[in-house]
């Protein structure tokens, strides 16, 4: 970059509180009207701030629009005697929303969910207070294009490791690839504006020039269903009709006053991306096509029993089902926590436990009572109900999440085999759990109202009748709670609000008692905040999370996951939800979560804990799916405990 000049703000609104510092860059920006004075860029940082490697000169300008919103202008202009090529993240805008966390009676007010979706011409960030309380503020680029974006964000913390966990980092934006001639420039103009809600927000991208809003049904089908879409074409239509294309081959298409109608046969399993150019906008959509969850299943336990279960009668892990590494095609294990013997990997156990209940196998079901006799043996006490952390039955750890899994399995046994001793432990294993605190406690994946409906289906009334009081007295606890969520090993994030949202449901149907519903609906209303609607299977519906890849992947690499599949919590969460708040407001939203997940599982069975979807983060390249199949069943199991296959 030759020169960089930041131009003073022009221009006066009602509707923004902006502070700048000496160059003339803004470090706030706050909305008079907002009582609880947010400030909408992270403590510390500079918004817009340009970095760019090339040599050109870059001139940004502010001005107020007469709609009161708050216009930026970048131009890039090459003053060189030749061409000028840019690439990826040549450039980058910082635009630091606060998209941290920290205890709810702060961020609910002061911080932020930030949904990006860099679609060329049609790009924005929505950033959602994270208390749903407008106003809100978005970002949607008027002209120009974004292509991508980084983060950049550190690995500082003061106490527990995990405090990296609660912070996103600062979002960069890339603007597209452009070429300039000598004397030439490329500009680039967004908007920031109020808004009150998601729908308001959507009702902005399509009243914005040029903006083409694509929604689906689904961006993951599944088997021989077809992708449809409409794309909705913002503002004044353009002459000429849109030139629509799937992975580069042209696509058929409806047109339907200012949208186009698709109805695409899908032909094999893949990614399908579609690229739509329509007058000078141009903006894409990416679909997956799986194979029917049947094969997906299959594919996938007996990649479990074939190649990551430990054969090994000298060792502690014999029987164990532990994490494969892609790359090196090789089982690995570490007393590291998310790496160890224990903990979410249960979830493959459950899975293989689910999945035979529908498909007997003999070689799997061997497999599995391994399994089980190895977590009875290093990771479960059956005489006190303790569960451990890793094998040797060691707890130098105590972990109050690890309880659900193991219960969830011994459900999963019990309806496999029907052998009462899986209750009794799923009893014991309950009480040990409420005994440490467990009703003070926002667990993953606890199944009360299945539990329940199980004991009874056995006969087991009087255990069910006490698994119920100890449910009450832990539902009691989160609806008093409300949102004033107390703090886990992520200090707030999408899987402490999604099981308090599951916990009120399953309450209230078990009870009928209102206050359960009434908490249920303000949870519900928390963890939609979490999800965005951009047209990406890896982002459509997915819950923010950001990171996963550091703590249960081989990378070891923070940054946003797109997706992970504890984004199944809020499928599970929404489920049910049209049965507790009687609207469909939400019953939409389940499916594609749990459809979210599928890209993580491969044809052959192998599989990713997750994928880091950044460009980069902290200059690495990143958008890969981590080598390591660690945890990621548990989103199968979910897919698969709530669809037929």
């Amino acid at each position: 970059m030759k020169t960089i000049h930041y131009s003073p703000l022009s221009g006066e609104s009602k509707n923004f509180e902006l502070q700048t510092n000496s160059e003339n860059q803004i470090i706030s920006i706050g909305n008079p009207h907002d009582q609880h004075h947010m400030d909408w860029v992270k403590p510390g940082a500079v918004w817009g701030k340009v970095h760019c490697k090339y040599d050109l000169d870059v001139k940004v300008t502010r001005r107020f629009t007469d709609a009161g919103d708050l216009e930026e202008t970048m131009v890039f202009t090459n003053n060189t005697s030749f061409d000028i090529y840019t690439l990826s993240d040549g450039i980058g805008i910082y635009t630091p929303f606060p998209d941290y966390y920290t205890k709810a009676s702060i961020g609910l007010t002061k911080c932020c969910n930030a949904h990006i979706w860099c679609g060329n011409t049609s790009s924005y960030i929505m950033g959602l207070r994270q208390g749903g309380e407008a106003p809100n503020l978005g970002l949607i680029v008027q002209h120009g294009g974004i292509q991508s974006y980084s983060i950049e964000r550190g690995y500082d913390f003061k106490g527990r490791e995990e405090e990296v966990s609660n912070n996103r980092g600062l979002i960069i934006l890339h603007p597209d690839n452009f070429i300039l001639h000598p004397g030439e420039s490329y500009e680039l103009v967004w908007k920031l504006t109020w808004f009150q809600d998601k729908a308001d927000f959507q009702k902005r991208l399509l009243n914005t020039q040029d903006y083409i809003h694509v929604s689906s049904p689904a961006f993951v089908t599944i088997g021989n269903e077809p992708i449809e879409f409409r794309a909705r074409f913002g503002g004044n239509l353009p002459k000429n009709p849109p030139l629509l294309l799937c992975n580069g081959e042209r696509a058929e298409y409806e047109i339907q006053g200012s949208a186009v109608s698709v109805k695409y046969p899908v032909i094999q399993p893949g990614e399908y991306t579609f690229t739509i150019t329509w007058g000078g906008a141009k903006t894409e959509a990416k679909f997956l096509a799986t194979l029917p969850l049947c094969q997906i299943a299959k594919s996938r336990v007996s990649f479990i029993v074939n190649k990551q279960q430990c054969i090994d009668p000298k060792g502690h892990l014999n029987g164990a089902y532990l994490i494969y590494d892609n790359e090196e095609q090789a089982q690995y294990y570490s007393h590291l926590n998310d790496h160890n013997g224990g903990r979410e990997r249960v979830g493959m156990g459950a899975l293989i436990a689910l999945y035979l209940q529908t498909h007997p196998d003999k070689k799997l079901h061997a497999s599995l009572s391994k399994y089980v006799d190895y977590v009875t043996r290093e990771l479960f006490n059956p005489d006190d109900g303790t569960v451990y952390n890793d094998v040797q039955r060691n707890n130098d750890q105590p972990r109050l999440y690890n309880y659900p899994w193991i219960g969830i399995l011994f459900l999963e046994m019990y309806k496999l085999e029907k052998d009462s001793q899986y209750l009794n432990w799923y009893f014991k294993l309950m009480v040990h759990f409420y005994s440490l605190g467990g009703d003070k406690f926002y667990p993953i994946g606890l199944p009360m109202r299945e539990s329940i409906k199980t004991f009874r289906q056995a006969g087991q009334t009087d255990l069910a009748d006490k698994l119920l009081k100890m449910y009450k007295r832990h539902a009691d606890f989160i609806e008093e709670t409300g949102q004033n969520y107390p703090e886990s090993e992520v200090a707030y994030e999408q899987s402490i609000v999604a099981p308090a949202a599951r916990y009120l449901s399953d309450m209230y149907l078990m009870t009928d008692e209102e206050k359960y519903q009434q908490g249920a609906q303000l949870q519900l209303m928390g963890l939609d905040l979490f999800e965005g609607f951009q047209p990406d299977y890896h982002m459509n519906e997915v819950a923010i999370r950001h990171w996963d890849g550091y703590w249960f992947g081989k990378r070891r690499m923070l940054g946003d996951t797109f997706p992970h599949y504890w984004t199944t919590l809020s499928g599970l969460a929404f489920y049910d939800s049209e049965l507790v708040i009687g609207t469909d407001q939400y019953t939409h939203k389940a499916q594609k979560s749990f459809r979210s997940i599928l890209s993580l599982f491969r044809k052959d069975g192998s599989a990713s804990n997750a994928m880091i979807y950044p460009m980069t983060v902290n200059g690495e390249v990143a958008h890969f799916y981590d080598p390591w199949a660690n945890d990621q069943d548990w989103g199968l199991y979910y897919i698969l405990k709530h669809n037929e296959f």
